[in-house]
């Protein structure tokens, strides 16, 4: 959405550039048919009034916090009233509104921001104004009208369009940095972590001492581990594929050593693939966490709930919790399991990890947005 939000900052500064050109023009068409109007001071008036509302449109548009539904609402509005009032000015006559083109700002506005359909609306509104104020359609009428009409919403459309390209590009992006990051820590991991821990099997195994031998085998099995994370580093997803966060969470907790008891809704709930492989390693830190510090024999918790606008997983453990200090300890120490594979994951993904421990346990809340 960044990218979106950029892509639109950007089409809004260049419809400042439009905003300009079309009051110039509706101030010099206006000065040039000055003899058209039955109130000319009036009409000065309301020149005036739409020159100052563009000055003031051209600032509050190149900000996102001032570009509020109230403000395009009012802008629409403006440009709807500048057409109602030609007739009272101009008298029934009238054969060219007052703006003129410049109703094109407001209705390029709701289009970038609404994409089509706002353009739609935005063209609706002007054109059904225009027509009601007249006897009849000419053909310059009928033309004026089929071009709010149709240009709204293809500029809308073109909007969308750029703002969805900007957004995969974007996770396009992401995905190779995180690809090229990956390689490089393979080859750090292969050089170094990987022949201590293949030296430290080899020379454990079958060791009359119980716990030689038996660091000899986690360093097996932690070799194969990584093995394995360097044969998938090659296998970054760069789109937006759809995976069930149920039926992964139910993979993990069934494959775990532990005893795992899983509550889902029921449905299945489609979450972006990045996204859900995210919270499910996050999720498998917790789960390796209690394996770790409480035993295998724990148990787990984990409770999938699905909100409006976003996903909450709760895990939860029957350990005695994790002492005061021992997770500022681990940072300091180098230990990133905590501040890294679980809230690290959830807060790149926009979302808040949130841990509650003491002698009743520890509970994680991970709340990633929807």
């Amino acid at each position: 959405m960044r990218a979106g939000a950029a892509v639109e900052d950007r089409l809004f500064r260049a419809l400042a550039l439009v905003r300009v050109v079309v009051t110039i023009n509706m101030v010099v068409l206006n000065v040039y048919r000055r003899d058209n109007y039955d109130h000319p001071w009036a009409a000065v008036g309301l020149i005036a009034a739409l020159v100052a509302w563009t000055g003031y449109a051209i600032r509050a548009s190149t900000s996102a916090q001032r570009r509020t539904t109230t403000f395009l609402a009012l802008d629409l509005a403006w440009a709807i009233a500048a057409i109602a009032a030609t007739p009272v000015l101009k008298g029934d006559d009238f054969n060219a509104t007052i703006p003129g083109f410049w109703v094109m700002g407001a209705l390029l506005a709701w289009a970038i921001h609404w994409h089509w359909k706002g353009g739609l609306v935005a063209g609706a509104l002007l054109s059904i104004t225009d027509l009601g104020l007249r006897d009849g359609v000419d053909q310059a009428n009928y033309g004026n009208v089929f071009l709010l009409m149709i240009g709204g919403p293809i500029v809308g459309y073109m909007c969308e369009s750029l703002q969805r390209m900007a957004a995969e590009r974007d996770a396009a992006e992401r995905a190779a940095a995180a690809a090229e990051e990956r390689t490089r820590l393979a080859r750090a991991v292969h050089d170094g972590v990987l022949q201590v821990l293949a030296l430290v099997q080899r020379r454990g195994a079958g060791s009359a001492d119980a716990e030689i031998a038996d660091l000899a085998r986690l360093a097996g099995e932690q070799e194969r581990v990584l093995r394995s994370l360097i044969r998938q580093q090659g296998t970054v997803t760069t789109g937006p594929a759809v995976r069930d966060l149920a039926g992964m969470l139910e993979e993990i907790a069934t494959g775990h050593a532990l005893r795992v008891e899983l509550a889902t809704p029921g449905v299945p709930v489609p979450l972006p693939g990045d996204v859900a492989h995210e919270v499910v390693a996050a999720v498998g830190s917790c789960l390796d966490n209690v394996e770790t510090h409480v035993g295998p024999d724990a148990r787990a918790w984990v409770l999938l709930e699905v909100l409006p606008d976003t996903v909450v997983v709760s895990v939860r453990d029957d350990g005695p919790g994790i002492p005061p200090g021992r997770l500022e300890s681990a940072v300091r120490e180098g230990r990133l399991g905590v501040s890294e594979s679980i809230r690290g994951r959830i807060e790149d993904l926009g979302g808040t990890a949130t841990l509650d421990t003491g002698t009743h346990g520890t509970e994680w809340e991970l709340t990633i947005p929807r």
